[in-house]
C-alpha cells in the first residue's frame, strides 16, 4: 500500500499496520479478455492503476456456477481450473478500481475483505 492511513500503528521491530482491502476476483483459467487471460488483463489494469500489487493463484481443484468440478487430476477438465487474482491496497483505492474489473468480469466471483496490512521494513543485516 502506498499510503498510511490514521489508524496505522506497530513498531520498526514488527513493521508497521495499517488497514487495507483484499479484493479477490475469482475465474477460470481459460477465462479471457479481448484474446489474453482475464487473469492478465485485470493484473495490468491494477498496475495501470497504481495499486500496490496483484497477485494470481493457480487453483489444483474447484468449481462454480456451472457445478462441474475442474481439477489437475482429470486432462478433460484440466485446461479450466480455478484462478484466484488477489490485489490488497487501502479501501478508497480498490474500491476506485472496481468498476474496471466489473468492465471485463462475465462470468465469476468478485469478493471483498477488509484486512491488516504488516508492511516490513527492510531487515539489516545481522553481524
Amino acid at each position: 500500500m502506498t499510503r498510511k492511513s490514521e489508524e496505522t500503528h506497530g513498531t520498526a521491530e514488527s513493521g508497521v499496520t495499517e488497514q487495507g482491502l483484499r479484493l479477490t476476483v475469482l475465474i477460470g483459467e481459460s477465462d479471457g479478455w479481448h484474446h489474453r487471460p482475464l487473469y492478465a488483463e485485470i493484473v495490468h489494469r491494477a498496475h495501470r492503476a497504481g495499486l500496490a500489487g496483484a497477485s494470481v493463484f493457480r487453483g489444483i481443484e474447484g468449481f462454480g456456477a456451472s457445478s462441474m468440478i475442474h481439477t489437475q487430476r482429470l486432462l478433460s477438465l484440466s485446461e479450466d481450473l480455478p484462478v484466484a487474482v488477489v490485489i490488497v491496497d487501502t479501501e478508497e483505492r480498490i474500491r476506485a478500481f472496481l468498476p474496471l474489473v466489473d468492465e471485463v468480469i462475465g462470468e465469476g466471483v468478485v469478493v471483498l475483505d477488509a484486512c491488516e496490512v504488516i508492511h516490513h521494513p527492510g531487515r539489516k543485516e545481522s553481524r
